[in-house]
């Protein structure tokens, strides 16, 4: 597996890895876990090679958030990555991303708005743009993003269709542990006592997809769901119903949380 730092070498290697056939790439920000090498095994089943990339991007992280904390293990990833049948990582420094004097950025209303947003503004802003420059300097036929971050995923597809990005979006479903936590980095944050209190996110939305499934109020689901949240010790930023889909964030101590269920229509 290639590691390349550059987009100048970036996009030579890329050009010759485009000859069999479809290009794929799966974005990440490293310390990967099975959810992100399902992206890699979808991606491998979509095109003839697979380009990942590595990039803690310090654009879509707001004050006070944990960017010097997010884990860092670029070694351990990468070799995950290549025993995976990745061809190349794309592992570039910030200022290879946002060189001196970089001015651009890009937003998505609509979608963008509310939810995730509404606590950490900019926040899309940054994913957006940091998209849209992999994009470009990958080319790829296709991008894979998993659907725990079902907010983010509509903004990358809003993005690439206002912006005539000749580009497949692809999202992957949710990866889950055992006991029903969706995997996410920042899992690695909790205590053991937190990530017990944490399989309270799961079941409410469950419980409260099921409810609104037998005909109950979406609003008396959610207001159950929530406040069994609260009496788990967890922190309920919000918990809404939007694009046929239960959306939640909370915290449990420092650590912010988002998962998502598909729910039945209205």
């Amino acid at each position: 597996m290639q590691i390349i730092r550059d987009v100048a070498t970036l996009r030579g290697a890329v050009a010759t890895l485009r000859a069999p056939g479809p290009v794929a790439l799966v974005p990440t920000m490293g310390a990967l876990h099975a959810g992100h090498m399902a992206l890699v095994a979808e991606a491998k089943r979509r095109a003839a090679q697979v380009v990942a990339s590595i990039f803690v991007n310090p654009k879509q992280f707001g004050a006070g958030e944990d960017l010097d904390a997010y884990p860092r293990q670029e070694a351990a990833d990468a070799a995950l990555l290549e025993a995976a049948g990745v061809a190349l990582l794309w592992a570039p420094s910030a200022a290879e991303m946002y060189p001196a004097g970089f001015g651009t950025g890009i937003s998505v209303s609509g979608v963008g708005e509310g939810l995730c947003e509404a606590s950490r503004p900019g926040h899309f802003d940054g994913v957006a743009t940091v998209v849209a420059k992999l994009l470009n300097q990958v080319r790829p036929d296709v991008a894979l993003f998993g659907e725990k971050d079902w907010q983010q995923l509509q903004v990358i597809r809003r993005m690439t269709r206002d912006l005539d990005m000749a580009v497949e979006i692809v999202g992957v479903p949710i990866v889950r542990d055992a006991d029903g936590l969706a995997l996410s980095s920042r899992n690695a944050y909790l205590s053991a006592d937190e990530r017990i209190a944490a399989r309270a996110l799961p079941r409410a939305l469950a419980g409260a997809a099921a409810a609104i499934g037998r005909g109950e109020s979406a609003g008396a689901a959610i207001g159950k769901a929530s406040a069994s949240l609260e009496e788990a010790g967890l922190a309920v930023e919000y918990l809404e119903r939007r694009d046929g889909r239960l959306l939640v964030a909370a915290r449990i101590g420092p650590t912010r949380l988002i998962d998502n269920i598909a729910v039945a229509p209205s």
